[in-house]
């Protein structure tokens, strides 16, 4: 059993070796790497030959070329060593998660909300590399552009996990220089004279829900300034420009400062979206996916 295992262990030894040998493109640059000399690393490529009874690199004084079985050794090493790394890696999540974690928010949401919780998860697992990059672009987790990608609104049919982390309420604002300018809206259709500042991309549409007498209805609004995110919208609103609808996390402060005003909240119909964080899941999921999803929809709500 010894004899066996130590001889699994020299196998992934030469392969790596071979591997680097093949990188470095010499005999002495693997060995620099690996910290052994020249002829130990061509005793080592021997042994593999010898093994496999095949020429696996044509040596010359300058150059070393694979074989067509050393180009076929050459892929399968390079498989055995990821299957190796992966089932470490693996293994050692089950412990204390550790690894590179790429996450994407969006951009007020994010700045606002998860970037100031990533002291605290930092800090509950030192071990987890957090990668997040802010943008209202989407990006595509089941290709791997992201681990854990936080969303808004309702999710596509997809392959992929979503875990709900909460919802945010949104809300009708406008700065009270603006009001005090053009006049506060009394009713849903009094926005029709007016500024509204709206979203920018392809799923948003200028058009507002609301309530009255327990019917909903919708109204289409124009304005003339677009915006990507509804901490811009919210910053617009805030100067005087104009009337935003916002999710409500993104102008909280401009609210609780006066610098912003809810309005025609009377027909409000209970307008609110879900967050959701989606991600690739199953049994195989990385510790790392696990903690950080658990962790913000603890932090989250």
């Amino acid at each position: 059993m010894d004899a066996k295992m130590a001889s699994g262990t020299d196998r992934a030894r030469e392969m790596a070796l071979f591997v680097a040998v093949v990188d470095h493109g010499s005999f002495s640059a693997a060995g620099r790497i690996l910290d052994l000399s020249p002829s130990a690393v061509a005793r080592a490529i021997d042994r593999i030959e010898a093994r496999l009874g095949v020429r696996l690199l044509l040596r010359s004084t300058r150059t070393l070329a694979l074989t067509a079985e050393g180009q076929s050794y050459l892929q399968a090493a390079r498989r055995i060593l990821a299957d190796l790394d992966d089932a470490e890696q693996q293994i050692a999540d089950q412990g204390a998660p550790r690894g590179r974690l790429s996450v994407s928010a969006a951009l007020a949401h994010g700045r606002l909300c998860v970037v100031p919780l990533l002291g605290k998860f930092a800090a509950s697992y030192p071990h987890i590399l957090v990668d997040i990059a802010l943008t209202d672009t989407l990006v595509d987790v089941a290709a791997g552009q992201a681990d854990v990608a936080i969303r808004f609104g309702p999710l596509p049919d997809s392959t992929l996990t979503a875990r709900k982390l909460g919802e945010t309420r949104r809300v009708i604002v406008a700065s009270p220089d603006y009001l005090a300018k053009h006049g506060a809206p009394r009713e849903p259709e009094d926005l029709h004279k007016h500024n509204c500042l709206n979203f920018n991309f392809r799923r948003a549409e200028p058009i507002w829900p609301f309530r009255r007498d327990g019917d909903d209805f919708s109204l289409c609004v124009k304005g003339n300034i677009e915006a990507n995110n509804g901490e811009t919208l919210g910053q617009l609103a805030a100067i005087g420009i104009g009337i935003a609808r916002v999710g409500a996390f993104s102008v909280a402060q401009e609210i609780a400062s006066g610098q912003l005003v809810p309005i025609l909240e009377e027909f409000n119909p209970g307008d609110v979206e879900q967050i959701h964080a989606v991600f690739v899941g199953g049994v195989g999921t990385p510790a790392r996916i696990r903690v950080f999803v658990d962790f913000l929809a603890e932090n989250l709500r």
